[in-house]
Parts: C-alpha cells; structure tokens; sequence
C-alpha cells in the first residue's frame, strides 16, 4: 500500500513552482519597469543626499539636540538625556557614526512611508467593513512571511543598496500601523460619533476632529511598532546592499570577527532604544 502511494506521488509531475515565479518576477519588471527605475534612481539620490547633509553636521551638535529632545520628552529628567549622550558617544567613539546616520536615514525614510500609506488604508478599514474583510489576510499573510523572504522581490525589483532596504521594511513594518489606526477608529465611544452627526459635522470634519484625536494613542502605538519593524529589517537588509550597522554586523558574520560584531550589535540596540522612546513622545506622554 505504502508503495503504491509512493508511486502515486511520484506519477504525479513537479509543478514548475520556481519557473513560474521567475516568469512573473520578470513581466512585473518589464512592464512596471518605467515605475521601478524612477524609484530606484531618484530614491536613492535623494536618501544619499540625506545621508550627507546629516553627515555634514558636527556629531557633538546632533548628541546635544538629540539630548535636548530626550530631557523634553521625558519630562524634564535626565535619564533619556543622559543614555542618549553616553550612547551616541560611544557610536561615534567606535567610528560607526557614518553608519548610525546611514542606518537613521533608512529607519526614517521607511516609517515615513509605512505611516504615510498604513494610516489611509487603517482608516479605509474602519469606515468600510468589505475593504476590512479584504484586507485581513492580506495583513495576515504579510506578518506572517518570514522577513527574509521580502528580500527576494526588494531585491528583484530595485537592485542593492537602500532603495530595496526600504521596500522590504515598508512591506514588513506597515500591518501594525494599518491594524491599530483600525482598530483605535473603530474604539471610538459611538455617543462621541452621534454627537458630532448631530451638531451637522461632515465625514471629514468627524474623522479629523473627533474620531483620529481620540484613536491617537492607540494609532501612535503602531506607529511605534511600525518603526521598530523597520529598524529590525533595516538590519536584516544589509544581506542584499543595504548600508549602514546591519552591513557591519552582516561583515562581522562572515569574517567570524566577535568584537567588531558586539560592537555593531551594541550601537543597534542603543539607537533602537532612542528611537524606540523618541517615538513613544509623540504621542505626547512623558516617559521617564
């Protein structure tokens, strides 16, 4: 019995899988090639032109202002302050503060865009329960993919370096924004909702006025998920080009070198905490 099932599987042919994909990846390509290109020349000038006009500012000035914003944010103490400078110094004592900026410039241009585009389609999911059910396993499926997968099409369509960095982490971090935006929406108290549809409000004026600024903390809690996704894929985009402190850590991976990988993994996880709590102040709350 057993044979014959074995036999049965084998009669059956291999489904040409990874010819099919190659096909497609290569159509998309030749038919969207007049999107793609623009956005592989022109991306990158503009996140390379970013990178040195940071660069171009004396580090000790970015330490004080980042140190500034972290004694506002954190109510006047000086805890933040004080990590945000010793981190930062030590960043740049290693000689990684090049690769700091390069990392901050793919972190920021990344979230910008998953917010930019995650916000509008979380509200298309509260206000429109067909595109919601649409949606869903959509959002499933892109957190459930492992994150090495998103460099395989990143990599196809844009090539090495940042512009394929940014993609992956925009289709990795967006879900959580897109969710919670949804989600904060659809808290909002109903008697608020009726309120404002009888005092005449228009959709726009609703939306804008009463029913984003009560869902705030709960969409700037994606947000913040939403940026720590990006700077976990910023780290792993340096596989196909991407620059900055994962391309260290990538480095010291393949030359066995412990150090200068402790090193890399430390400035990470000081800018992960910067960011991480710079984030969360946006929302307006003192962190401490």
């Amino acid at each position: 019995m057993l044979n014959f099932l074995h036999d049965l599987l084998d009669f059956i042919p291999r489904i040409p899988l990874a010819s099919w994909a190659d096909t497609t990846i290569d159509v998309i390509k030749d038919v969207f090639s007049f999107i793609f290109n623009p956005i592989s020349v022109y991306l990158r000038a503009f996140m390379e032109w970013m990178v040195d006009i940071i660069g171009a500012v004396p580090p000790i000035f970015i330490i004080l202002l980042v140190a500034l914003y972290a004694f506002y944010i954190s109510g006047k103490k000086f805890g933040l302050a004080a990590f945000s400078i010793v981190g930062l110094w030590l960043i740049y004592n290693q000689g990684l503060w090049t690769q700091l900026v390069q990392s901050f410039t793919l972190v920021l241009i990344a979230s910008l865009l998953s917010v930019i585009i995650g916000v509008p389609f979380g509200i298309l999911m509260a206000k429109n329960n067909i595109a919601q059910t649409i949606m869903k396993p959509v959002l499933d499926f892109m957190q459930t993919m492992p994150a090495f997968v998103y460099l395989i099409p990143a990599a196809a369509f844009f090539g090495i370096g940042y512009v394929p960095g940014v993609f992956a982490s925009l289709i990795f971090a967006v879900p959580p924004t897109v969710r919670l935006t949804n989600l904060g929406i659809r808290q909002v108290s109903t008697e608020l909702v009726e309120a404002a549809d009888a005092f005449g409000s228009t959709p726009a004026q609703k939306l804008f006025k009463v029913e984003l600024p009560m869902a705030k903390a709960t969409i700037m809690a994606g947000i913040n998920q939403t940026i720590m996704l990006v700077l976990s894929m910023v780290v792993i985009a340096s596989l196909i080009g991407a620059p900055g402190l994962g391309r260290e850590v990538t480095r010291a991976l393949q030359g066995a070198n412990v150090g200068t990988g402790f090193v890399a993994g430390i400035s990470i996880v000081i800018l992960a905490i910067i960011v991480d709590r710079f984030s969360q102040g946006f929302d307006g709350k003192k962190k401490g």
